[in-house]
């Protein structure tokens, strides 16, 4: 029976990821994620050619889980509510749920990690970010579009900038935890992205 080399490939990987949110991309060097994955240079070679080619693999296995995560928060808030406002509330709640339960040490950003250094990778992994960015603006633009059409805002507000501020307070929120140190940091943005929410679109009392 052949040996399955995917197991080996994601123990690299995770290595390696877990050493760009430390170290940065620029950092992390492939001596060290051999080092730290426990295997041989020519194992690593066989999986990725290059750097250039990992760092392209983890952004875009980053990319697919972040895409997963969203539509499984989705799916199940629009399963518990039928209300549109609940169900955007939900999908934070859910995040909030997720957030809490990650350990220590906290996991950080790929996004965030590579933009930051976004000279040292090519423009097809900049093109990938992008287009998770513009997922995350579509998908909770569309669900802010129901809410609006049951639910005025209490001030003006354009649907494309709610979604952004949804989507900076998420990214940010992990950002802002990993340079404090405070996993904390992350839930408590999440709750106040909620609190922002609700304010907004809940009709004022008699």
């Amino acid at each position: 029976m052949p040996r399955d080399g995917s197991i080996t490939r994601n123990r690299i990987m995770d290595a390696a990821q877990q050493m760009v949110l430390s170290l940065g991309l620029s950092g992390t060097s492939v001596e060290k994620v051999i080092d730290a994955a426990g295997v041989t240079r020519g194992t690593f070679f066989y999986h990725f050619k290059t750097k250039h080619a990992l760092a392209a693999s983890l952004i875009e296995r980053y990319a697919d889980e972040d895409r997963r995560h969203f539509d499984d928060a989705m799916a199940k808030a629009e399963q518990l509510a039928r209300d549109p406002l609940q169900q955007l509330l939900l999908f934070v709640g859910l995040f909030i749920d997720m957030v809490e339960q990650l350990e220590e040490p906290f996991p950080g950003c790929l996004y965030a990690s590579y933009c930051y250094q976004s000279g040292a990778i090519s423009p097809e992994i900049m093109a990938r970010m992008e287009e998770m960015m513009r997922f995350w603006r579509r998908r909770l633009g569309a669900k802010i579009d129901q809410v609006r059409a049951l639910y005025p805002s209490r001030i003006p507000v354009e649907t494309p900038h709610v979604a952004d501020h949804l989507l900076t307070t998420f990214e940010g929120a992990f950002v802002l935890a990993k340079i404090l140190g405070e996993p904390q940091v992350a839930v408590q943005q999440l709750v106040q992205c909620r609190n922002y929410l609700e304010l907004l679109f809940t009709p004022v009392g008699p």
